[in-house]
């Protein structure tokens, strides 16, 4: 990649990183995308409901459409003290730029845009298909819900996730889940605690004996965890009241196969084997919900399971991409992420076929001092551009994930 193109990354990802954009404050980055689409000619830039920004260029000959996804919302700051760089100034040191959202994952967004102005550029827009590019919003929040309207209004035929992978490909993941078990008591003054049923305790009875659930696992994934994250009980503060009410939250990593009604029915099932034991316990388990706010006013409403999914290396569209990358002098090995992203929708819930790969590390996402490095960045504009030729060409086909 010659020096201007660099420079114009490298220029990008720093006027993204100095917007900032927590979920549901995206416009910011949205609109500074916007304007780079606008000033390399894409066919068409558009907005949905949710805030989700898509752009497309267009080849001159029908062909596959190839959605590249990256989103526009970051973590929160936190202690401000802890940095020693702005999080906001998109400082460029030590061959790096700092800031919130620099690894996660405002630099593949820029990889992903630069790459397909220069891909069309190269190639005088002689290419078969079409090349989408998506800053998606609230991915922290909701990883592959507000992917659902982009798929409904795109239809891809493959999707390339832009999380970060030290530009190594990716063909997987484990999906994420929120179960939320609940007890029930019977409130009482504290000095008389027998008139009542303590619902702590209930919780921590049932909290012991879900630790000795056997987990899943998967060869390639790994295990299906289940991690209590947090506990609540009501009335809160309690003085002088035996509590009524009992709340904790589980922290489930999903494997390829696993359905809701699967992933509850263990629990389920040992709840329900409590109760036998004991008429004085009542509990039960189901899937959190949340809503948002988008930047556009909508609201954004999810049941908190978003899938796993996992393609076969031998794939050919896996292959294609592999041998495209180890032609320019790329590491195509595969593997899988270890955390959710967007593709539970694409590949979890829509089985459209999916590879993940970007720049930077996995561990710097969500860290004081995030950064991501200068030829992490020009090389992934140099995969996805990649990738691009890979997939374009490439006939479209029904992959199917691996079970």
């Amino acid at each position: 990649m010659n020096e201007n193109r660099q420079q114009q990354v490298v220029s990008l990802c720093r006027g993204l990183v100095r917007e900032r954009s927590y979920s549901g404050e995206e416009q910011g980055v949205a609109a500074l995308l916007a304007e780079f689409y606008r000033a390399q000619g894409f066919d068409s830039i558009q907005t949905d409901g949710y805030g989700n920004l898509i752009a497309c260029v267009k080849g001159v000959r029908p062909g596959p459409k190839v959605l590249f996804d990256g989103h526009m919302d970051t973590v929160p700051v936190g202690n401000l003290s802890d940095w020693r760089y702005d999080p906001f100034a998109a400082e460029l040191a030590e061959g790096r730029i700092y800031g919130r959202g620099a690894s996660d994952m405002k630099g593949a967004l820029s990889a992903m845009a630069c790459a397909a102005a220069f891909y069309a550029a190269d190639c005088g827009r002689d290419f078969p298909g079409e090349i989408y590019v998506v800053g998606s919003v609230h991915e922290e929040c909701f990883e592959g819900v507000s992917s659902r309207s982009v798929s409904g209004i795109v239809k891809p035929d493959y999707v390339v996730i832009g999380e970060s992978s030290q530009l190594r490909l990716r063909i997987g993941q484990r999906g994420r889940a929120e179960i939320v078990v609940e007890t029930f008591g019977r409130p009482a003054h504290s000095s008389n605690p027998d008139k009542g049923v303590n619902a702590v305790y209930n919780m921590a009875e049932a909290v012991r004996r879900l630790r000795k659930l056997p987990t899943v696992s998967h060869p390639a994934l790994g295990s299906g965890i289940l991690e209590l994250t947090d506990i609540i009980s009501r009335p809160y503060p309690g003085a002088s009241v035996v509590p009524e009410y009992c709340r904790a939250t589980y922290d489930r990593r999903l494997l390829v196969g696993e359905t809701e009604e699967s992933v509850l029915a263990p629990i389920r099932r040992l709840l329900g084997e409590m109760a036998a034991e004991d008429p004085r316990f009542r509990a039960q388990a189901s899937f959190a919900s949340g809503s948002e706010k988008c930047y556009t006013g909508a609201d954004i409403v999810a049941r908190r399971f978003f899938p796993g999914w996992l393609y076969d290396a031998e794939a050919p569209f896996v292959k294609a991409v592999c041998q495209e990358l180890a032609a320019i002098g790329h590491q195509p090995e595969t593997g899988c992420y270890a955390f959710c992203t967007n593709g539970s929708h694409y590949a979890g819930e829509q089985g459209i076929p999916t590879i993940g790969l970007g720049p930077s590390m996995e561990n710097i996402a969500h860290t004081a001092d995030e950064y991501i490095e200068v030829s992490q960045l020009t090389g992934a504009v140099e995969c996805y551009m990649g990738i691009m030729r890979a997939l374009l060409w490439q006939p479209k086909e029904e992959a199917i994930c691996v079970s």
